[in-house]
């Protein structure tokens, strides 16, 4: 009886596990079939290089400017210089900010100008200085922005400091710091003073490296018209130039850069620099080194899943490149994207903005990936001079834990995006061919994005003397997990024997902070030994031992499997 018992109750047990178990397989199960049955092939010629790999994803941003010295943003720069071999450019907002240089979401001060009483303009460099000394220190060069207008110069100075947060209508961030001048010959000496300080205080030669821009987003973040913009592109670029005749200037950083309008302001700005009347000086044309504008995707909430949406982001850089090739006296200059991003708040979080559940986990990690290689692309069509994409994410200073910001780490953990960051540094040398049955046509994914029944699984690669990188995606915009994948990867033109590979991979368990804090519960107050164990899990990890592989004939065969949503990096090295 006993013994019949027994055997009902672990026949019942056995059951309901087996019921469990289908009803968890069938909840991650993608809405569309994907079978794991069909290996992916990915070919990699070594031998068949296509341009080189530079590293136009070492530039970052954010609107805080003064989380940069606070303990958790030093900590961050400070890997972010790690991350390539060559300087990491950052850029920030409001370093003209009138205030009393406390931080808040989306806003920053560093009192740089004041007038006293009869309007005698006093010069402050002491927060300024503190920002750049933190990159400096660390060999980080800045995108130096000029803006945005300090309170005594503004035609509207009050209301000056706005009190945004996330779930508020975001126009209310435009207050006083957003009007032109009262006087541009006061700014102007502002913009030279500041400059002819940068290099007194850092040497010429270190403010030669850098790159100066005018204002931020003209078509949303100036309360003026386009001409007073371009006077105070003028009057700013002629300043910089007086005080420093080598230092590199550009503009405009226009939002939206599809959209009708942004073409207008962009080319109307291109015209202007190139033959048109220069307000500071009367003369032909303005300073013009590198011209910036923006990108950004567009995720949706559908169905209560995230949706992303990668087509807008690459349309803007699409327009942009094409712009800059139609005219010969751009086409060559330096084009860096001042904001390339999934959408456009970092400050919103998932919480008050649904869509942006996407930061945290692999969905940003696997989005990088797929969109950054598609910049190579990008400007290899319109072939011109690509210098930088700038990620507008750092961190935000003593928030609650993975937020859901757009941020590279929380609370001075790393997130799984910035692992993609540290495989792109591992890369260097030359962009080589690369073939992949599942990688989506470069002007299918500008138009459509990857929205098909199957998730596209595409590739990166290069080589330098000694060393390969091949970085490997798998990527939907559907935030969905999905069944695992064997990939082949076929390797050709391997100079060496014997190579050491090393596979390093971001996905549900491995790189991945996010994963770690969510099985411990989610704490806000983790212990000092949780943030010991979520700082190790922000790292970027390998995949089992490094290996000690054959070459055969220039050729060598890689399998791996890869979820959905994952990064791998194999490392070649010889």
């Amino acid at each position: 009886m006993i013994n019949e018992e027994h055997k009902m109750i672990v026949k019942n047990k056995m059951a309901v596990l087996a019921f469990a178990v289908a009803f968890l397989s069938n909840s991650l199960r993608p809405a569309f079939s994907q079978t794991a049955e069909k290996t992916v092939e990915v070919k990699i010629m070594l031998d068949e290089p296509v341009g080189d790999i530079y590293p136009m994803w070492a530039w970052f941003g954010y609107d805080e400017p003064n989380y940069t010295y606070m303990k958790d943003g030093k900590k961050l720069l400070t890997e972010l210089a790690a991350l390539s071999p060559t300087p990491v450019y950052v850029r920030a907002h409001s370093l003209l900010v009138s205030g009393d240089g406390v931080a808040a979401l989306k806003w920053g001060s560093t009192n740089a100008y004041t007038e006293d009483a009869n309007g005698n303009p006093i010069y402050n460099w002491r927060i300024v200085d503190s920002i750049f000394d933190t990159y400096i220190k660390r060999g980080i060069k800045p995108l130096a922005q000029i803006g945005f207008m300090p309170q005594a110069l503004s035609t509207h100075p009050e209301p000056y400091k706005h009190f945004w947060k996330p779930g508020d209508p975001y126009g209310n961030i435009l207050t006083g710091w957003a009007y032109p001048p009262k006087d541009y010959n006061k700014w102007a000496e502002l913009v030279y003073q500041w400059v002819k300080h940068s290099v007194n205080h850092y040497g010429k030669k270190e403010v030669e490296s850098w790159y100066w821009e005018v204002w931020n987003e003209p078509n949303g973040y100036w309360k003026g018209t386009m001409d007073e913009f371009f006077k105070l592109y003028d009057y700013s670029a002629d300043a910089v130039k007086r005080a420093l005749p080598t230092a590199k200037i550009g503009g405009l950083n226009i939002a939206g850069t599809r959209s009708e309008g942004a073409q207008k302001w962009t080319n109307a700005f291109l015209e202007h620099c190139i033959s048109g009347t220069n307000y500071a000086t009367g003369k032909k044309g303005a300073p013009l080194d590198a011209f910036l504008f923006h990108a950004k995707g567009n995720p949706k909430l559908v169905d209560g899943m995230v949706r992303m949406d990668m087509s807008p982001q690459l349309k803007d850089i699409s327009t942009g490149f094409r712009i800059a090739s139609s005219y010969p006296e751009v086409k060559n200059l330096p084009i860096i994207i001042g904001e390339s991003d999934p959408e456009g708040c970092a400050a919103c979080g998932m919480a008050t903005n649904p869509q942006n559940a996407y930061r945290n986990g692999t969905m940003y990690s696997s989005y990088t990936a797929a969109s950054f290689a598609r910049k190579y692309l990008l400007a290899d069509k319109y072939d011109v001079n690509f210098l930088g994409a700038v990620s507008w994410s750092l961190e935000f200073e003593n928030q609650p834990w993975f937020y859901g910001f757009r941020d590279l780490a929380t609370n001075g953990v790393d997130k799984p995006v910035l692992n993609v960051f540290r495989m792109f540094g591992k890369m260097s040398g030359k962009r080589v061919t690369v073939e992949s049955n599942r990688m989506t046509p470069l002007e299918t994914i500008v138009e459509n994005s990857v929205r098909g029944e199957k998730s596209e699984i595409g590739a990166l690669a290069s080589v330098d003397r000694k060393t390969a990188g091949i970085m490997l995606w798998n990527y939907h915009d559907l935030d969905q997990l999905g069944t695992a994948e064997p990939v082949r990867v076929s390797i050709s033109g391997v100079k060496a024997r014997k190579v050491t590979l090393t596979h390093y991979t971001i996905d549900s368990k491995h790189s991945n902070s996010y994963e770690v804090w969510k099985k411990m519960g989610s704490p806000q107050n983790p212990t000092a030994a949780q943030i010991a164990t979520l700082e190790k899990a922000g790292q970027l990890e390998t995949v089992g031992n490094s290996q000690k592989l054959d070459v055969k004939a220039g050729s060598l065969v890689v399998d791996i499997v890869l979820p959905r949503q994952a990064v791998s990096l194999l490392k070649l090295d010889w």
